[in-house]
């Protein structure tokens, strides 16, 4: 079942606003301290907040704090070492009214929600969207609450502008993909530096054959040994609260199964983070052909996707990342033209999936033989990934993370402080 919509989440937003104006007068008295950061992410010690953190090694020092939301997260920052409090407990708040650097991936709630105003505000983000987010979606401002008013919509509007404000840098993959990111979050080009992304230098570091062994190893130690000749991921994305359209029947997952036992494959299935469709192959295929991969198993699948030999998804912005491995991709969009009209895209849809667009699992599992039996047919996908990866990917070094460093430490020393409201240490 879907875990989170925009509706409910605003819906929650609408009802915290006393809560939200509290905390904007508690951090107008208490000082930001000049070199303390917190860091946090929706999904765990890890994505690109863990690789600007790594970037900065020692330069941080005990001056930075992760904030986590439950044991697990605790244990994950104790194990790397990493200093933590409860991000919504009081020393949570605390830590994110007084530090001056606050690093999010997703959202503020990566932090304590109440406490940033007045920070400098380091937004990751989490994926190159190919989907319209922020400002240029219409369901940032759906609200369970008087769903119909719109002046409700206006007021979340208002809000969300309000909070976009605030951030002083968020990094892009790309020109293309500034321009993206600018719109979305209504930001101006100097708070968005063409570095690349932090959360993909894993995926460009190093050599092919290591990044490979490591995922291969990352993903054994996360669902076992599996010992196929061939990996395929899929990875549908997030429909706001609603079923996955994409879930097989009972014939489609037998028509899955024959083609995976044909190529001594495995599925690997990747529901969206926020939301879960109900797969249940019948148990003659699960774990032999088909296995779950979800976000209480590996919280960030990045650097998982050169353990794989080939994607399916529909709207999913990992197929930008997997075009820096790269991996053929099968796109399945049975709701395409719903999803185009109600979410939107940038640029055309097909100038990222092509004129093959599966619709069913008996198109998307004819695809899947011809990319393992056809040579041809593979490299031809593989050359679409290429051409993608060379559009929206400026850097492929592996030193995103410390480009983004240091774009923050410039914009730091230009900006003007006030003395009153900044401490020392």
């Amino acid at each position: 079942m879907a875990s989170f919509s925009f509706g409910a989440g605003n819906a929650r937003k609408l009802l915290s606003i006393p809560l939200y104006g509290l905390g904007r007068l508690a951090t107008l008295v208490i000082p930001r301290t000049a070199d303390r950061w917190v860091f946090g992410c929706a999904v765990g010690v890890t994505d690109g907040a863990l690789a600007l953190w790594n970037a900065a090694g020692e330069d941080l020092d005990a001056r930075a704090t992760w904030l986590v939301d439950d044991d697990a997260q605790a244990a994950e920052a104790t194990r790397r070492g990493i200093p933590w409090v409860r991000k919504n407990s009081p020393r949570g708040f605390w830590r994110t009214a007084r530090a001056r650097v606050v690093v999010v991936t997703h959202g503020f709630g990566d932090v304590h929600r109440y406490a940033v105003s007045g920070a400098f505000i380091v937004q990751l983000w989490h994926g190159i969207p190919l989907k319209r987010i922020g400002l240029d979606s219409p369901v940032t401002t759906r609200s369970r609450i008087l769903p119909a008013s719109r002046l409700v919509r206006a007021l979340l509007a208002f809000m969300y502008r309000g909070a976009t404000r605030r951030i002083r840098l968020i990094p892009a993959a790309s020109h293309r993909v500034r321009g993206r990111l600018e719109s979305a979050f209504a930001l101006a080009d100097e708070r968005v530096p063409v570095t690349g992304e932090p959360r993909v230098d894993v995926l460009s570091a190093g050599t092919a054959d290591h990044r490979r062994g490591s995922a291969l190893a990352a993903l054994a130690a996360a669902c076992g040994p599996d010992g196929p000749q061939h990996r395929v991921l899929y990875a549908p994305t997030w429909r706001d609260g609603e079923p996955d359209p994409a879930v097989p029947d009972t014939g489609e997952w037998r028509l899955i199964a024959e083609a995976l036992e044909r190529h001594d494959a495995v599925l690997y299935i990747r529901s969206h983070p926020l939301g879960a469709g109900e797969y249940a192959p019948p148990d003659e295929i699960t774990g032999r052909r088909v296995r779950m991969l979800g976000s209480d198993l590996v919280p960030e699948i990045t650097p998982l996707l050169p353990a794989f030999d080939a994607l399916v998804t529909d709207y999913s912005s990992l197929v930008f990342d997997t075009s820096l491995v790269p991996l053929p991709v099968i796109f399945l969009a049975p709701d395409l033209e719903r999803y185009a009209r109600e979410r939107g895209f940038y640029g055309s849809y097909r100038d990222v999936a092509g004129d093959d667009v599966a619709t069913t699992w008996t198109e998307a599992a004819g695809r899947l033989d011809a990319v393992f039996a056809d040579p041809a047919e593979r490299e031809r996908r593989l050359a679409r990934a290429r051409e993608l990866d060379a559009r929206v990917h400026a850097f492929h070094d592996g030193r995103n993370a410390a480009r983004v460093y240091r774009a923050i430490l410039t914009a730091l020393a230009d900006e003007p402080h006030s003395g009153s409201r900044e401490g020392t240490r």
